[in-house]
């Protein structure tokens, strides 16, 4: 979200959450900021309401009470007898100009929106890195937050005025560690009392720090907001009470700041069993499709994620072979799931077609796969090294009950698609229907005494041994439970030595050109040379350094 902010050409960026009420003292504050001379950044403490009888007109231009029109001046001072600051609260409205220099060192860690922690992660971070000024306006913007408990919770801060707010979920929970491991604030917080106050005393507005004695009119360069002071015989009696109120409410939320980063080693869990997750998650077709990755595949995987969400895919599930990738996987708010059937004790650097290691964590998703048919789900399962041009689910979903659909590895042009030991089981779709799912228990028995990989299980179970059961060019039958097993149109579903794509000059245009819907990166040996070819190629959707999926 803050990255994408940077893509419109706005003089200020403003984050707030959408329950909370602004007034136009708001507008008043960013008009001051906006003339200060150094890029900053300001936030603004929602403050509490518990009871707040004002409501629209039907223009929605004025405030009304029981019916009748109220001046912003009354509403504000209606509130200022009843609410109370909640400095650990996720409903902070944090703004900073377009300037040149960026919020802080570092990256932005990719927190879970609404779930806690990183309004005070950024706030922390600006004032550890030092490149913008930052203040808070809590005193000049009026934040005001109706009550609601819901809100009470998910806040990373030591506080002396709210108590027992870290009991949370594991999104809050994951927001906690990211905000431990991330940046300088993992090393030390800073308390929110020393930072400059921007307060409007007498009409005018003034940066104070009350810690020491620093009271500013306006916007002087770096150097000397920081070191020029106001003579106190040029302070009226006025003003000078004004900035006691203030040092005295501040007084109040002082007790807010940063915690340590003692919470990273907590073990990231997700409360979702894999049932639960498969409700969440399906489509209403109640279809899902679901990937295998270990850790040395988290940057694939990553790009697979990016390019389904690019084509609006939601109802996808990660299967984790080991615990880096799930906690990984549970950091960039994917859904995920730990098999504990994964093979253990294996080296996913050099876990590629052709090692033991690959024939081993091969046959984890054939049973994956048939566990999820067992609890009424369609599958289409699909390895992290394809690449989705456009949703294949409208097509395969087509083929219907007792049918598989499945890729074909076959290249020679001129060759049928369903020649022995050419299902490629990387990717095919298999509907939750009594033949499809005996036939894929025969599958994972066969793999299961099998010294291969789990790919010509596939292709003798269902089709034979030798291709006894093939029926025409792309398809064959098992006998035992009538499944019709459908080699999938290469031009569509091309793998990756068909016509070589791969070797094109534009590897995207020459398959948008064919029609693909997908495009499998095998025929290549060795993981490296495979993200490579895949980076290369322009086939790629995610940034490995900001962790972020690429515009």
């Amino acid at each position: 979200m803050v990255a994408k902010s940077r893509a419109f050409k706005s003089d200020i960026y403003v984050f707030m959450d959408t329950e909370t009420i602004l007034l136009p003292d708001f507008v008043l504050a960013l008009n001051y900021a906006h003339k200060l001379d150094d890029d900053w950044l300001l936030f603004a403490s929602p403050r509490d309401v518990p009871n707040f009888p004002f409501y629209l007109d039907e223009d929605r231009k004025h405030w009304l009470k029981d019916g009748q029109r109220i001046r912003i001046q009354e509403l504000q001072d209606t509130l200022g007898s009843s609410w109370q600051w909640s400095c650990c609260d996720s409903r902070m409205v944090i703004a900073w100009n377009n300037g040149e220099m960026p919020l802080h060192h570092g990256v932005l860690p990719p927190f879970l929106y609404g779930k806690g922690v990183y309004n005070h992660w950024l706030i922390n971070e600006a004032l550890s890195s030092g490149l913008r000024f930052v203040f808070d306006a809590s005193w000049t913007i009026s934040n005001i937050a109706l009550g609601d408990s819901s809100y009470q919770s998910n806040c990373f801060v030591k506080s002396s005025n709210v108590s027992d707010i870290e009991k949370g979920s594991w999104e809050y929970d994951c927001n906690s560690h990211l905000a431990a491991v991330y940046g300088l604030s993992s090393l030390h917080g800073f308390n929110y009392s020393a930072v400059m106050k921007l307060v409007k005393c007498d009409g005018r507005y003034l940066l104070i720090n009350a810690t020491e004695d620093f009271l500013h009119t306006y916007a002087y360069k770096r150097k000397s907001l920081w070191k020029r002071h106001i003579p106190k015989c040029r302070r009226s009696k006025t003003t000078l009470a004004c900035v006691v109120r203030t040092i005295k409410t501040q007084n109040e939320t002082s007790g807010c700041s940063l915690k340590d980063g003692s919470v990273h080693t907590k073990t990231l869990k997700l409360s979702y069993s894999l049932e639960s997750l498969l409700a969440i998650t399906a489509d209403e077709n109640k279809t899902v499709v679901l990937t295998v990755a270990g850790y040395s595949y988290k940057d694939m995987l990553m790009s697979w994620v990016c390019r389904l969400r690019r084509l609006r895919i939601t109802n996808f599930l990660v299967s984790s072979l080991d615990y880096e990738t799930y906690q990984f996987s549970v950091m960039q708010g994917l859904p995920v799931f730990n098999d504990p059937s994964a093979p253990s004790n294996i080296s996913f650097n050099d876990c590629h077609f052709g090692t033991e290691c690959f024939q081993r964590v091969t046959k984890v998703k054939s049973r994956l796969v048939l566990k999820i048919l067992k609890l009424g789900y369609n599958v289409l399962l699909s390895d992290v090294d394809i690449y989705w041009f456009k949703n294949p689910l409208p097509l395969l979903s087509t083929f219907g009950p007792a049918t598989l659909a499945a890729q074909s590895d076959e290249y020679n042009q001129t060759r049928p698609i369903n020649l022995p030991r050419r299902l490629n089981s990387g990717f095919y779709y298999a509907h939750s229907d009594a033949p499809t799912i005996s036939a894929m228990g025969k599958v994972v028995r066969h793999a299961a005494t099998s010294g291969l990989t789990e790919q010509p299980s596939f292709y003798d179970t269902l089709c034979g041994e030798g291709g006894s059961t093939r029926k025409g060019d792309n398809r064959c039958v098992e006998p035992g439970t009538n499944l019709t097993v459908h080699f999938l149109d290469r031009n569509l579903f091309p793998n990756g030595a068909y016509l070589g794509l791969w070797e094109r000059k534009n590897v995207k245009s020459a398959c948008k050109k064919q029609g693909c819907l997908v495009l499998h990166n095998n025929w290549i040996s060795g993981r490296v040379k495979k993200l490579e070819r895949q980076v290369i190629s322009g086939l790629w959707d995610y940034d490995i350094t900001t962790r972020m999926c690429l515009v």
